[in-house]
């Protein structure tokens, strides 16, 4: 199995925001999809951060938040991404050692989709 099958079954629709977008936009897409995580693209598409609940919280617990503030103030920039060839095991491993839930997956370099800790431990155990 490879992360293209957990696509597969799962779905390349991946929920998006620009970085000029404001945290309160994000936050409603967030609770609109019912989902933990945004990907970040520039104009042409490509990958510009993360914005996850838990950069959201962490900037709440640190000071202020201010939801007019655009999401790129406090997206992660530098995120690990993965491809459609990885191997779901170690792409979980991955995703424990480093604390997140969320990994956008790239294909020649443009987004193919989004995958979460869950679809993974779903694919691998159930």
């Amino acid at each position: 199995m490879k992360i293209r099958n957990i696509l597969a079954a799962k779905g390349a629709t991946v929920i998006t925001i620009h970085p000029e977008q404001t945290l309160k936009e994000a936050v409603a897409l967030l609770d609109k999809h019912r989902i933990g995580a945004l990907v970040v693209v520039d104009d042409s598409g490509n990958l510009a951060g993360i914005l996850s609940e838990r950069d959201i919280i962490r900037q709440a617990a640190e000071k202020d938040i201010h939801l007019p503030q655009p999401v790129r103030k406090v997206m992660t920039k530098t995120v690990t991404t993965g491809t459609l060839q990885d191997d779901p095991i170690s792409v979980l491993q991955t995703m424990t050692d480093r604390h997140f839930r969320h990994l956008p997956i790239l294909e020649q370099g443009k987004l193919a989709g989004i995958i979460s800790i869950g679809d993974v431990a779903k694919a691998i155990f159930i």
